[in-house]
């Protein structure tokens, strides 16, 4: 009698093609990117930068990771994505990636494979070409509504990067249909958002046409696949956000004297930053299970999303809340980038469901009792 197979370890290290990734992520980042630039372009009327786009798409072939080879992409997996995530929250570089390059991609890959319309719009995304959205809250979690319409008429609010998308995959009650941002009785609405690195609108359709990709059931199973691939990958922002605060802020209090002393020296200062360390560390372990579980498409990938949507959220927040104190007066300024990690992490502490949802989602999925 055979042995019931055991379940395979998550691989939580970063193998040398990974490093090499972040890398060349984090030098294109490093000029294109740097704080000065990203606070300049939040006071722009356009925060995205299309030649830092084209780069990160093209140049290194970021947009097509998740995208497999013979569709145009590269042929890797949410490990790899999950990379360029880091490096993105480590620079909170406005780059529509995550709603476009996962969320937008992963939703099309659940339809491809019939050489159909997904196929299709999935090449142009993986040779960042176009760029495209799921049509839905930005707040909505893995597990909530599939649609908020019943057809291709109606108001969806709160859509993270809808103003800079070229392609709208839009959830109906009808099925999931692709509408051209430019498309008549399509109207986009820019709103002002706490996060100004990661612009909302609002989307208002009035007899608007689109593409039809997928019947009712198909779709609403497509957007489910697309939003758990999001929160999942989502740490991974939230870790490359909890990195930079607690490296930053290392820096700053060790070259910052107070009674000729380095602050950093001071025992309270050193037990906040310890605490800090092991917070970062806890969360880059559930960051990287769920990019694992992701990637090898483990059937516990539901429960590794949630809990590291459950932890990291809350890092990154305390991170960023301890980096923007340990700067003191420095850190209160516009022109320090403390405060646009800040706004970054209390938006992503919402976005894709929030942690106390993410809770109840482990304790329904491990049969516990909530709390």
């Amino acid at each position: 009698m055979t042995a019931p197979a055991q379940p395979t370890a998550p691989d939580l290290l970063y193998s040398q093609d990974e490093e090499d990734l972040r890398s060349a992520v984090r030098a294109l980042l490093a000029d294109r990117a740097d704080a000065p630039t990203v606070i300049a372009a939040t006071e722009a009327d356009t925060p995205y930068d299309p030649r830092l786009w084209e780069a990160l798409a093209t140049g290194i072939g970021a947009a097509g990771l998740l995208v497999p080879e013979r569709l145009g992409g590269q042929g890797a997996s949410h490990r790899e994505a999950a990379v360029v995530l880091e490096e993105l929250g480590r620079s909170v570089a406005p780059a529509p990636y995550l709603t476009s390059s996962v969320v937008a991609t992963e939703t099309l890959l659940a339809l491809a494979g019939d050489g159909g319309p997904a196929d299709a719009l999935l090449g142009e995304l993986a040779s960042g070409a176009r760029t495209a959205v799921l049509a839905v809250p930005f707040a909505t979690p893995p597990a909530g509504p599939a649609a908020t319409l019943a057809t291709l008429d109606g108001t969806v609010r709160g859509i993270a990067d809808a103003a800079v998308a070229d392609v709208l995959l839009v959830p109906t009650a009808e099925g999931l249909y692709a509408v051209g941002a430019t498309a008549p009785g399509a109207a986009v609405e820019p709103l002002v958002p706490l996060d100004l690195t990661r612009p909302l609108a609002t989307l208002t359709l009035s007899g608007a046409t689109g593409t039809p990709l997928a019947p009712p059931e198909a779709g609403a199973a497509a957007v489910r696949r697309g939003l758990l691939a999001g929160a999942g990958l989502l740490a991974s922002e939230q870790l490359g956000i909890a990195e930079w605060c607690l490296t930053e802020t290392v820096r700053y209090t060790r070259e910052r004297h107070q009674f000729n002393r380095p602050v950093g020296s001071f025992q309270a200062l050193k037990h906040r930053m310890a605490q800090l360390w092991l917070e970062v560390v806890s969360a880059r372990a559930a960051a990287r299970n769920a990019a694992d579980a992701l990637a090898t498409g483990s059937p516990d990938a539901p429960l590794a999303v949630a809990v590291a949507q459950a932890y990291c959220s809350g890092v990154a927040v305390h991170a960023a809340e301890e980096c923007v104190q340990l700067h003191g007066g420095i850190g209160m300024t516009w022109e320090h980038p403390a405060h646009l990690y800040l706004k970054r992490a209390k938006a992503d502490s919402i976005a894709l469901g929030s942690a106390g949802g993410h809770r109840e989602a482990v304790a329904e999925l491990v049969e516990l009792p909530a709390p």
